[in-house]
């Protein structure tokens, strides 16, 4: 009888113990884990719509394929707009995908002004010498208009200062050294 409560106490406690440690590991954001349990979820089709759209408009007037949305890039985007919260910093993320980052003064930023944003750096792209001009960025506008690229993801925070931030991931990244976008 002795036996039998010693067994069923070391199976509750090892059922205990794989317990907290389950929930340990799926509650760690890091770079390394950036679709941790906290993040998992979905995007309302409305905010997807929100993001695809302008993105999309702008690929047709350029004959590209539409973008598909992918829940995996937009929860490696919220994870890395949870860490900018703070602080509301135009930093790249170190992940393995193309990004495009935004920031804009108040919160009342929708996606479309990052995306209009991010094309309007079109201006400052030259096809013929595949270059930005002097002083200028416009690897937001080849990224976004780059062929190969099949999947975005993105995500929105508004960040402690008031302020908005938002950042798209896109698979396969663009910006290649040496590459057209189109």
């Amino acid at each position: 009888m002795a036996g039998s409560h010693l067994f069923s106490f070391g199976l509750s406690l090892s059922f205990l113990i794989i317990s907290l440690f389950l929930s340990l590991a799926l509650s760690l954001e890091t770079p390394q884990n950036p679709t941790s349990r906290k993040l998992l979820g979905t995007t309302s089709p409305a905010t997807v719509a929100q993001y695809l759209v302008p993105h999309n408009k702008i690929r047709a007037q350029m004959g590209l394929t539409p973008l598909q949305w992918d829940s995996k890039l937009a929860n490696v985007a919220k994870w890395w707009a949870n860490q900018r919260r703070g602080d509301c910093a135009l930093i790249h993320s170190t992940n393995n995908y193309g990004e495009n980052i935004f920031w804009g003064a108040g919160k009342n930023w929708q996606p479309a002004d990052a995306v209009t944003a991010w094309f309007a750096e079109r201006a400052y792209y030259n096809y013929q010498t595949n270059s930005c001009q002097s002083n200028e960025d416009c690897t937001h506008y080849t990224q976004l208009v780059w062929r190969q690229t099949s999947r975005i993801g993105c995500a929105k925070v508004i960040c402690e200062s008031g302020d908005t931030f938002i950042t798209c991931n896109y698979d396969p990244h663009g910006n290649v050294l040496g590459q057209k976008p189109y």
